[in-house]
């Protein structure tokens, strides 16, 4: 059933506006009676099978899926525009606060190579990004890229991380912009929490100067596409320019004494703050969730997201060498690293500079991370793995104002509660595992094409990126619990080897029509290598709080989202499985047929 239709008309469908009725909610056939529940209930092994080994066509995604908002997103967005939005993503709590969080405690000076590696994996996962964007411009970002190559199921698990993803990056950009106010203000930033002493001590200071915020970009978020944008890179050039005013004044008051010990906690030390600055890069998927509203997404997605990521890589490295070279880095302030840096070395004026900038930053972040969060909602709920009350959008501003609000409110909850260190933490988690997994997805789309790849091609695929996944998780796990080396010795040679059969053995299948990733197999293959090597420097706790939310995800997958979603395929004649099988041993696919 289609959201929002009220009677046909010449295309066989009239559209109306936003609206909010229960077919909006839960219209699928599975969910009309307590029978038609317990049915599907019943049907629930047969259903799964079919929606885990299916996968979508990129034609159906870029039309089919598309269409079900009832109205168009307005393309008016250049490359000039996702560049600032990309720079305006990124640069914002990450270097801000944790920068100081993690020098301190983890890496010494030598945070400027944990910014180097995280920088090195996040434009490795750009390029893989890039490709997908240019080829299926849609809202859903990586969901759609994975539903394309991995299958619903698949998409599902990584969509509800990326949710998940979204909403705890805005809680922690909401958080900072609390301390640096209170440092605007000459307060601690705990004056302006509530302290609830009831509450467990990660969760007892409540913060309604984040809900405030978070208010005031929800209506910028709703209110227009373009004028976000506009927004924002005027906002940027202040930014930028407080940024290179850091960088300056920084170096004019260095003490280069304050650089030994280098890496206090050694390369360990470099690897764990590594894998949680990489909370400081994730805005950029945000950036390829607008790709539907970019005028020509072939030259604006790679100029805009590949320049955004080396502009703010390269600000990254030297404001950490900054805020090291001003301060011992057991001096430094965990909550305002830069402000009071400043303040330390006698230039108390200048805090207030920085902290103006800091602000800036982080309202640009929760302003693109609103925008791209209530974009990728849309196009999950296209499919109804979500309520198709979500995909919605309004005709008169051309946004997805129930996604929006939404989103935003979720994300209101969690900033009120809960603490930073534990919000950057299970931030990265989600983040690496699901830039891990569009590399392995844009492996699959060069290197397999139903009806055009072999059985015998598509094995040697299949073996090579079973052994590219488990030597990179070995050397991972290795990482983790042994402080030796010599099991690098056969992990590392076996990933060099999976990835040369792959480049030699296996032909490829598709070449990119406009602009594709270089150096395939070995950039997407380094890719998976290096985020799932930062997955082993991530702390217990995180992964068990990832583990139960990915729990839940299930939950509401085998409950509600496997249901709605097989309805829906079912109703729009979506390709099942086992016409896709059956076409594919024919030999009768073509280059645009997905399994």
């Amino acid at each position: 059933m289609a959201v929002g239709v009220e009677a046909e008309s010449g295309d066989g469908i009239r559209r109306r506006g936003c609206s909010c009725t229960k077919n909006d909610f839960l219209p699928e056939e599975s969910f009309q009676s307590f029978g038609n529940y317990a049915k599907a209930l019943s049907e629930t092994p047969s259903r799964f099978m079919d929606r885990l080994l299916t996968r979508s066509q990129d034609n159906i995604e870029l039309h089919e899926i598309k269409a079900r908002s009832n109205h168009e997103m307005k393309k008016n967005l250049s490359w000039w525009d996702l560049m600032w939005f990309g720079i305006g993503a990124v640069i914002g709590a990450g270097i801000f606060v944790l920068t100081g969080l993690e020098a301190r405690q983890e890496a010494g000076p030598a945070v400027v190579l944990s910014y180097v590696v995280s920088g090195i994996s996040a434009m490795l996962s750009v390029f893989c990004y890039t490709e997908f964007a240019v080829e299926i411009p849609v809202a859903g970002g990586s969901f759609a890229y994975l539903r394309v190559e991995l299958g619903d199921f698949m998409a599902f698990i990584a969509a509800g991380n990326i949710l998940l993803e979204y909403v705890i990056g805005g809680a922690a950009v909401a958080r900072s912009w609390t301390s640096y106010f209170a440092t605007l203000c000459n307060h601690e930033p705990n004056d302006f929490r509530i302290n609830v002493s009831s509450l467990p001590d990660d969760y007892r200071h409540l913060d309604p100067v984040a809900i405030v915020v978070i208010t005031i970009i929800c209506i910028l978020a709703v209110l227009s596409t373009k004028g976000s944008s506009r927004f924002n890179y005027i906002a940027s050039i202040f930014h930028v320019l407080v940024i290179l005013f850091i960088i300056i004044a920084g170096f004019v008051k260095a003490h280069p004494q304050n650089y030994t010990p280098f890496a206090p906690f050694g390369v360990r030390g470099i690897f764990k703050a590594s894998a949680v600055l990489f909370f400081a890069y994730v805005g950029f998927d945000a950036v390829s969730t607008m790709a539907e509203e970019t005028k020509n997404p072939a030259r604006d997605i790679p100029i805009g997201l590949i320049g955004s990521m080396t502009i703010t890589t390269a600000a990254y490295c030297l404001l950490a060498i900054v805020l090291c070279l001003m301060q011992p880095y057991k001096q430094i302030d965990i909550d305002a690293p830069f402000s009071v840096a400043f303040e330390k070395v006698g230039w108390n004026w200048a805090k207030y500079i920085v902290a103006a900038g800091a602000l800036k930053g982080m309202t640009t972040v929760l302003l693109v991370n609103a925008v791209g969060q209530a974009r990728y909602l849309t196009h999950i709920a296209r499919t109804h793995m979500m309520p198709p009350w979500l995909a919605q959008v309004h005709p008169k501003t051309g946004t997805p104002v129930n996604a929006t609000i939404v989103m935003l409110a979720a994300t209101a909850i969690i900033a009120f509660f809960t603490k930073l260190e534990i919000l950057s933490n299970l931030l990265s988690i989600a983040t690496l595992f699901i830039f891990m997994l569009v590399a392995v997805a844009l492996l699959v789309r060069r290197y397999y094409v139903s009806g055009v790849t072999t059985p015998t091609d598509r094995n040697k695929l299949i073996i090579c990126l079973v052994f590219i996944l488990g030597s990179s998780g070995a050397t991972a796990t290795y990482w983790a619990v042994s402080t030796h080396w010599t099991a690098y010795v056969v992990t590392a040679p076996v990933w060099f080897l999976a990835t040369l059969a792959l480049h030699v053995l296996v032909p490829q299948a598709r070449t990119p029509k406009l602009w594709g990733v270089p150096l395939v197999p070995w950039l997407p293959s380094l890719s998976i290598a290096i985020n799932i090597f930062l997955l082993g420097s991530i702390d217990r706790a995180s992964f068990i709080r990832f583990s139960v939310w990915t729990g839940i995800l299930l939950i509401y997958y085998f409950f509600i989202g496997l249901h709605a979603s097989y309805d829906t395929a079912k109703e729009y004649g979506e390709n099942r499985a086992a016409d896709g099988y059956r076409k594919a041993e024919e030999g009768k696919g073509t280059t645009n047929s997905r399994i």
